[in-house]
C-alpha cells in the first residue's frame, strides 16, 4: 500500500506540473499556431483571454498578469517535477488555479472551468500540499539527508 501512495503523489504532482508546462508551451505557439486545436496559439490570444478572464482591467494590465501568471506556472512545473517544496508550491498552485477557475465561471460561464477540470486541479493541488512526504523529491533526499 505504500508504493500505491508514494507513485500516486509522483503521479499527482507530474501531471500538475506537465499541465502548466504545457499551458505556457500552448501560449508561447510551442503547441501550434491558434484555431490549430490549441487554447490559445500565441500571445495575444493568450492576453485576450486573460482580460476576458478580469474585463475589469486594462488591457496593460491583463498582459502583465498574464506574465505574472505565465512565471508562476513555470516555476511550479518546474518544482513539482523536481519535488522541491512540494507543500508551498503545491498550495500555490491551489490558489492560482482556484482563482482562475472562479474567474472561468463569473466571467465566462459556470461551464467553463467544469471543461477544463479546472477545480480538479484545485483540488489536486490540496491533497498534494497536505501530504507529508513526497517520494522521488529533492525534499525526501533533503530529509534523509538532515535525519542521517
Amino acid at each position: 500500500m505504500k508504493n500505491v501512495s508514494r507513485i500516486g503523489q509522483l503521479l499527482l504532482r507530474l501531471a500538475i506540473a506537465v499541465s502548466f508546462l504545457m499551458a505556457v508551451m500552448d501560449r508561447f505557439g510551442l503547441l501550434g499556431p491558434p484555431g490549430s486545436g490549441t487554447a490559445w496559439g500565441d500571445w495575444k490570444h493568450f492576453v485576450d483571454y486573460t482580460h476576458t478572464l478580469v474585463p475589469f482591467i486594462n488591457r496593460p494590465i491583463a498582459n502583465i498578469m498574464g506574465i505574472v501568471a505565465t512565471i508562476a506556472e513555470i516555476v511550479f512545473g518546474i518544482l513539482l517535477i523536481v519535488g522541491y517544496r512540494v507543500k508551498a508550491v503545491a498550495l500555490g498552485a491551489a490558489v492560482l488555479t482556484l482563482c482562475f477557475g472562479l474567474c472561468m465561471a463569473v466571467f465566462v460561464s459556470i461551464n467553463a472551468p467544469i471543461s477544463y477540470p479546472v477545480f480538479v486541479f484545485t483540488g489536486a493541488a490540496l491533497v498534494l500540499s497536505g501530504l507529508d512526504h513526497h517520494a522521488w523529491s529533492i525534499d525526501s533526499y533533503i530529509k534523509r539527508s538532515i535525519d542521517n
